[in-house]
């Protein structure tokens, strides 16, 4: 099927701002490291269960090399333990909305990396589209200070949260492509499942990550209690649904079918789709500002098309 990769990519951009909104409430009621360790155990759960009923086996019936694997587990390490960590605690921070803003940053991220990993080469076009991007973002966040022409609008600990999560997002991306290169598809599994096969590894990193850092930092007190809060586990399994499970195995899949910075492209719109969201679920104020930044933002991600 033509642009079925640039397809799932859009569908991924709406998955994410469901994603982000509901990670934010998440994240204000269980805590950052609690709500990542159900996120990445729920994760896993169904991953089971989708490949129990698709090849009736609860294992990956899909031929990951031990190159696969590793790759996929630094992946993990990457995208979810690192980046999600920063992009949760953005969420509390700024909000969702300025922090899906910033993600605009993650297609940078991956044609660096790109660049470094697969010497995909960066044109001028796409050195254009990134200082688009970037422009974008600072109309946004950026306004007139009382002793400064220029001031940041947002706490500077948010907003260093927030790029650190965009850059590893996009690096996380270009791992797992290197990753699901070394696979075969194997005992007549659909090609399709591989995705989430790579995805099943990656939370495995996820979930001994995030369990090691709410250990040390917390102990394990808080998923305790987590446990028993009927209406913040209803919140990590929606989250879990749009996010680690449907949301980032699409995203692999979109990679599969396009290259690595379109489909982070197309994957870039949600800080324009989150808008009217976080109006209506956090009263944020709405701006002209803010819009004409948003669609700046992915406009300038888009001209990765033309790179």
């Amino acid at each position: 099927m033509a642009y079925l990769g640039e397809l799932i990519s859009i569908g991924v951009a709406f998955s994410w701002t469901a994603t982000a909104l509901l990670s934010e409430f998440g994240s204000k009621r269980l805590g950052n490291l609690t709500l990542n360790v159900l996120r990445m155990s729920l994760a896993l759960v169904f991953s089971l269960v989708l490949f129990g009923v698709i090849t009736g086996e609860p294992l990956p019936s899909v031929g990951a090399s031990p190159e696969a694997i590793g790759w996929m587990l630094l992946s993990g390490l990457v995208g979810y333990v690192i980046g999600d960590y920063c992009l949760f605690q953005c969420y509390i921070i700024i909000g969702s909305r300025y922090g899906q803003l910033f993600m605009t940053l993650a297609p940078l991220s991956a044609a660096l990396m790109a660049w470094v990993m697969l010497g995909q080469q960066m044109n001028a076009m796409s050195i254009i589209a990134m200082l688009v991007t970037l422009l974008g973002i600072g109309i946004s966040v950026l306004g007139r200070g009382e002793h400064h022409k220029v001031s940041l609008k947002l706490p500077l600990n948010g907003v260093l949260f927030a790029v650190g999560a965009a850059m590893c997002q996009g690096v996380g991306l270009v791992l797992s492509k290197i990753g699901m290169d070394h696979y075969e598809a194997v005992n007549d599994a659909p090609e399709w499942l591989i995705p989430f096969s790579a995805n099943f590894y990656r939370c495995i990193a996820g979930i001994v990550g995030f369990s090691l850092l709410l250990y040390f930092r917390d102990g394990m007190a808080p998923l305790r209690e987590a446990l028993h809060d009927k209406k913040g586990l209803s919140i990590a399994t929606a989250t879990t649904i749009f996010g680690p499970f449907i949301g980032v195995g699409f995203s692999l899949m979109a990679v599969q079918y396009t290259a690595a910075g379109i489909a982070s492209t197309l994957m870039a719109m949600t800080p324009i789709i989150i808008l009217l969201p976080s109006y209506w679920l956090f009263h944020e104020k709405i701006t002209w500002r803010a819009v004409i930044g948003a669609v700046i933002s992915v406009l300038g991600v888009s001209l990765f098309f033309l790179g």
